[in-house]
């Protein structure tokens, strides 16, 4: 596999709700979307995941999490983006089921998350990750976030598992670019994404091929720039656009928990009710105040937002 075959902006697609959180809001899923395939100011994403840590999977039903994604493909296919389903589950059959509901969904691939509460050793997150690429014949993206899970993946399993031929690439979000760089340089031939707004500058540098994004649910256009400045060898132009963006990604990340912060975001922007589902609670006003001036100086309340907004 040629690692560019994964290299881009995949927006990590928030879940809207009603205003009461009572039901998916899918006539706003479909606007945001629609927004990531033709942002106001400039590219779009390359793709979009539907149902991960952003879009409050553990807060979603079966039924509600495959419809989320049946509408992904439908519309993200519409708009030529890729669309990657979260199928991950610490239940391995139930993770074998949801593969084989994203290939017959038609999903482009599908990120599957580490084991989480289980805690399940090295040997058994492999034996877990074949089994889920065995499961269905479309590309898998590993997840790697041992903050939420309580467990990770080491480089070393990681190598391991690119020899299956389903497994194309990792979302690496450890908090460190410490495995991605002993990934990517073992030669295993296994994509590299970043799973940390905040830190894909720095795995591109050691050669990861784009970003599993959070703040581009917000600025689209400007992580799509910084990515593609840094696959062009552009580092110099990427690094302007990782310090316009530095001050957003780090605090919709650490402010509240993902994805309280980049709701309270899109909710400034007209673009999303920014509901959450308990039991997560709604931005404290410190952290709206702070956002709200962060989303400024990134520049997202241009006026073309504005008029976004005031429109619905």
């Amino acid at each position: 596999m040629d690692v560019t075959d994964w290299s881009g902006v995949y927006t990590a697609l928030v879940t809207p709700f009603s205003e009461d959180g009572g039901r998916v809001d899918e006539a706003r899923l479909i606007e945001q979307i629609e927004f990531q395939a033709s942002p106001l100011d400039g590219p779009g994403a390359t793709g979009v995941v539907a149902i991960g840590t952003t879009g409050e999977s553990p807060t979603l039903t079966d039924s509600e999490q495959k419809r989320v994604i049946e509408v992904a493909i439908e519309h993200g296919r519409r708009l030529g983006l890729r669309v990657i389903a979260g199928t991950g589950s610490n239940d391995t059959a139930r993770a074998c089921a949801m593969q084989r509901f994203a290939a017959d969904a038609g999903a482009d691939a599908t990120l599957s998350v580490t084991p989480y509460y289980n805690k399940p050793n090295q040997r058994g997150m492999e034996q877990h990750f074949r089994a889920v690429a065995d499961a269905a014949d479309i590309p898998v993206i590993l997840y790697n976030i041992p903050g939420r899970c309580g467990a990770g993946l080491t480089a070393e399993t990681i190598v391991k598992l690119a020899d299956h031929p389903n497994i194309v690439a990792v979302k690496e979000a450890s908090g460190t670019v410490e495995i991605a760089d002993a990934v990517m340089g073992s030669g295993a031939g296994l994509a590299v994404l970043s799973g940390d707004d905040a830190l894909t500058l720095p795995m591109m540098v050691l050669g990861a091929t784009g970003v599993v994004s959070v703040v581009s649910n917000v600025l689209p256009e400007r992580m799509r720039r910084m990515v593609d400045a840094a696959l062009a060898g552009d580092f110099t132009g990427a690094l302007a656009e990782h310090r316009q963006l530095a001050g957003l990604s780090r605090a919709l990340l650490t402010l509240e928990p993902n994805p309280v912060g980049v709701k309270a975001a899109m909710r400034f922007l007209g673009r999303d009710s920014g509901v959450v589902r308990p039991p997560l609670k709604s931005a404290s006003v410190r952290s709206l105040a702070l956002i709200s001036r962060l989303v400024e100086r990134a520049g997202a309340w241009r006026a073309p937002f504005r008029a976004y907004a005031a429109g619905r």
